[in-house]
């Protein structure tokens, strides 16, 4: 019978005799050509955002021969996420982990990693870098090209010139997609502002509508999110008749008439790309990033609502991002507090290094990093 995760959890915690073995990171023996793979997740796998979109790409996983995949959803950012990694490694016999949510990495899995040299862990965001535990990577999509081309249909059916954003946390990836969408609505009309509340918390229901609430009444007509489970901001936005953009995963069932379309993850084929490498006895790269053209992100469908400008804007910038080396920011642009952030003739490509630690928001955005 297996034991079910959360005692898993609280014999790991009581065992020193099993702490004294994880030490030596012994794993249980696999057959060849067998493989346990381990997904976590921060919240429930059915949350119409960042974790069923993970949990999409491990239900891929698991058609694939020679791979058993094990999930654990509602770990904390705290000590339970290093007593699941260990759990999976030593009662299940993962070999492969993606700890899925961005508060996992440091300390958790910098500190669980050294410990199991034949494990590989991944994880989902720009962190890892040069010095850190050579078993551990991270991967990330430019997603900010989707919340760009959000922006761009946003732009098209605003009559207010106000869009809102109902963000989690100020860390460089929420920054950029906030910052993506403005930029990309300035595309339509340059007029346009953005107002952005940080809600504080990845998932925090009454503080999301709070905030959904709160844009709707300054006057945003579109209102889109960076949160764990946007559910919440869907539903509260397009009852207050505002139009939406969607984020994570499709939200189109949420709001069929609001939803005009979706910054999407599309981790099925990063998942199965990255379990195959390791099947055939291959290296997952450290630093493992793309965009549109490489799968990594996909837009929604979009809506009924959306005009026939929106939508020729929309597929050819679309098109353009398709080709790679796409720059939604470009010279002269300067960030909310009258700083410049690139001159005249100066861009970031979307691969650019120097977007992942993002600090500021920029001119048109109604908000504060602070």
């Amino acid at each position: 019978m297996t034991m079910p995760p959360f005692a898993r959890r609280r014999f790991l915690q009581g065992s020193a005799a099993l702490a004294g073995a994880t030490a030596l990171g012994a794993l249980p023996s696999m057959a060849a050509g067998e493989m346990t793979v381990g997904f976590i997740y921060v919240g429930p796998k059915d949350d119409f955002g960042y974790n069923q979109a993970h949990a999409e790409g491990a239900a891929a996983v698991k058609a694939m021969a020679g791979v058993t995949v094990v999930e654990e959803e509602n770990v904390a950012e705290t000590i339970d996420v290093q007593n699941t990694m260990e759990s999976m490694i030593n009662f299940d016999g993962a070999t492969l982990l993606f700890p899925t949510s961005f508060g996992y990495f440091d300390p958790h899995v910098l500190a669980v990693a050294p410990k199991y040299p034949d494990v590989r862990f991944e994880h989902a965001a720009g962190l890892w870098t040069e010095g850190m535990p050579t078993n551990v990577g991270s991967y990330f999509g430019y997603i900010g090209l989707g919340q760009y081309l959000n922006g761009i249909v946003a732009g098209h059916m605003t009559q207010t010139k106000r869009l809102g954003f109902v963000a989690a946390k100020p860390i460089p990836q929420v920054l950029q997609n906030i910052n993506s969408f403005l930029l990309g609505a300035r595309q339509v009309d340059p007029a346009i502002t953005c107002q952005v509340i940080f809600t504080g918390e990845w998932s925090l229901a009454v503080k999301e509508a709070e905030a959904t609430n709160a844009l709707a009444d300054a006057g945003c007509d579109v209102i889109t999110c960076h949160v764990d489970g946007p559910k919440v901001v869907i539903e509260t936005a397009a009852g207050r008749d505002c139009f939406v953009c969607g984020y994570h995963a499709n939200q189109a069932p949420l709001a069929p008439e609001k939803y005009l379309t979706g910054a999407e993850w599309n981790w099925p084929g990063v998942y199965t790309r990255m379990v195959q490498t390791m099947l055939d006895g291959g290296t997952i790269s450290n630093f493992d990033r793309g965009g549109l053209a490489e799968g990594y992100i996909k837009m929604s469908p979009l809506g009924p609502a959306v005009t026939d400008a929106a939508r020729n804007q929309f597929d050819a910038t679309q098109a353009e991002m398709m080709k790679g080396g796409f720059a939604a920011y470009q010279g002269p642009l300067m960030d909310n507090n009258g700083n410049q952030i690139l001159a005249e003739g100066e861009v970031f490509l979307e691969t650019d290094i120097a977007l992942e630690s993002m600090d500021y928001l920029v001119e048109g955005v109604i908000g504060s990093t602070s």
